[in-house]
């Protein structure tokens, strides 16, 4: 793991008992109606196996569970403190929760029917590699889709929501996470990761077809997806 990952474990692991109470309210309660939409252009199952990648504390993973009973669901992430609250959130629930590396997958080529991850793409060193290794666990025909912010276009709300990202969710994670730090590398990793437009082309470099996404929040947030 290069170094900017071990910094991310350790911000993921200080926050992660605060992370879903910092989520609705960055959000505005708006961020279930997103993995909502996640799930639903990941497609069916079926009886197969889909990953969810930087699982967090289990959202998405739990959320696939429970549309798609027949399925096996494996929920991974790289932060350990996060996996322990997906495992306490959900106990009842017989997802797999795992410890894996996004850079290195421990999965055999084409297992997956489809793989989602949200916000994991601004926080890799390589986005490229981590898209390619994605779309070599998915089986041919498997969809991926991907939850994560994307800067903001500059129109008349630019400013307003620049203000937000610099000032107010640093703020809001010093008063409720109790780490403005953490939130402050959040939102620049906002206003520094790459455009909707630039992001697809990346799904494309990495061998992807029928990629598409749809933006949300005033244009802070992108839903990408993608078949192998």
């Amino acid at each position: 793991m290069n170094d900017k990952g071990v910094g991310v474990r350790r911000m993921f692991d200080a926050i992660a008992g605060r992370y879903d109470l910092m989520n609705r309210l960055m959000t505005m309660g708006q961020d279930q109606k997103w993995r909502r939409f996640v799930v639903e252009r990941a497609g069916e199952p079926g009886d197969g196996v889909t990953l969810d990648l930087a699982t967090g504390t289990g959202d998405i993973a739990a959320l696939s569970r429970r549309v798609h009973p027949h399925c096996r669901v494996i929920g991974g992430d790289f932060s350990l403190n996060m996996l322990r609250q997906a495992g306490r959130r959900f106990s009842e629930t017989d997802i797999g929760w795992q410890a894996v590396d996004a850079n290195r997958l421990p999965y055999a080529d084409g297992c997956f029917e489809s793989v989602t991850f949200g916000y994991l793409l601004r926080n890799v060193e390589n986005v490229d590699g981590v898209l390619r290794e994605v779309n070599r666990v998915l089986k041919r025909g498997g969809r991926v889709v991907c939850l994560d912010t994307t800067p903001p276009e500059r129109n008349l709300l630019y400013p307003f929501i620049r203000l937000y990202l610099r000032l107010g969710i640093p703020l809001l994670g010093r008063c409720i996470a109790k780490d403005k730090a953490a939130y402050a590398y959040l939102s620049g990793s906002t206003m520094g990761f790459y455009s909707a437009e630039e992001l697809a082309a990346a799904f494309g470099r990495a061998g992807f077809n029928a990629v598409g996404y749809q933006k949300f929040m005033m244009g802070t947030i992108a839903v990408h997806w993608g078949r192998k």
